[in-house]
């Protein structure tokens, strides 16, 4: 199965890794992601305004594109599934965006949210089966305390993301039990990390984030997994009080799937 993969911009420069290793385990999985050609940022956040369309334009090209190659649209980063998949919602029901958006984008064919987009867990769940995942698992998680971390962007909102329920989701927690491993419920799992607050505001990013380290470590994780890599970066800044490693979970997937570099083990 071939899908059109949308990389993001953190992808290429500060989740290098979330890339590198879906990508690896794709191929592991007998699934191609093919980069969307010249794609531009998605903005990283979805602009609410209802006459804002300039923003939304390269997030419609991206869908555009996979729409004239009748693919799937797939993406890792929480934050661009967060935006694509609501400008995609609204490239089927907002009628003076759908006219406005192809009036910029002179598309040869005009554009009206035909692109279904999946997240690549989605597509583990969906498309290759949990079930079928955990066949292909060679260095299976066996003992290990994972404590999943959704944040915010993955899940809301619920109507129109409509990937698992945003106050009781369970998608991630049943990929860790087909890597082998023992998901942990911890209460502050699907809880905001700060966000972009960290940019001017570090001390409230901090916090927040603290509260969500504090929470895993009391439940005794021994590393936690997130898709997101702004929450990544704000829960990496609490690391030293916890001690609780974070990893992308395309990391520990690579690695149940022998696809990691040797030497290069998640969780001792």
């Amino acid at each position: 199965m071939v899908y059109s993969y949308y990389p993001g911009c953190t992808l290429k420069t500060k989740a290098k890794e979330l890339d590198r290793y879906g990508r690896n385990s794709a191929k592991a999985l007998g699934f191609t992601l093919e980069e969307v050609p010249e794609w531009q940022c998605c903005g990283g956040v979805y602009p609410i305004a209802k006459d804002e369309i300039a923003t939304k334009l390269p997030s419609i090209r991206a869908l555009a594109s996979a729409k004239e190659k009748e693919q799937i649209l797939v993406t890792l980063c929480s934050a661009c599934h967060n935006v694509l998949k609501q400008v995609n919602h609204d490239m089927r029901t907002e009628e003076e965006i759908i006219r406005n958006a192809n009036n910029y984008l002179q598309l040869e064919k005009p554009y009206r949210g035909e692109t279904k987009v999946l997240h690549f867990l989605e597509v583990l769940r969906d498309e290759i089966g949990f079930d079928e995942l955990a066949k292909k698992v060679v260095n299976p998680f066996k003992g290990k305390k994972i404590g999943a971390y959704y944040g915010c962007l993955l899940l809301r909102p619920g109507k129109v993301l409509q990937m698992d329920d945003p106050e009781n989701p369970k998608i991630m927690e049943d990929f860790i039990r087909a890597i082998g491993g023992e998901p942990i419920i911890y209460s502050m799992r699907n809880e905001c990390c700060g966000a972009y607050t960290c940019i001017d505001d570090k001390k409230l990013a901090n916090d927040r984030s603290g509260e969500i380290l504090k929470d895993a470590a009391e439940h005794e994780v021994d590393c936690m997994i997130t898709a997101c890599p702004l929450c990544l970066y704000n829960l990496n800044h609490n690391t030293d009080a916890y001690e609780v490693p974070i990893y992308y979970f395309t990391e520990l997937l690579a690695e149940s799937l022998g696809v990691k570099e040797q030497g290069d083990e998640c969780i001792e």
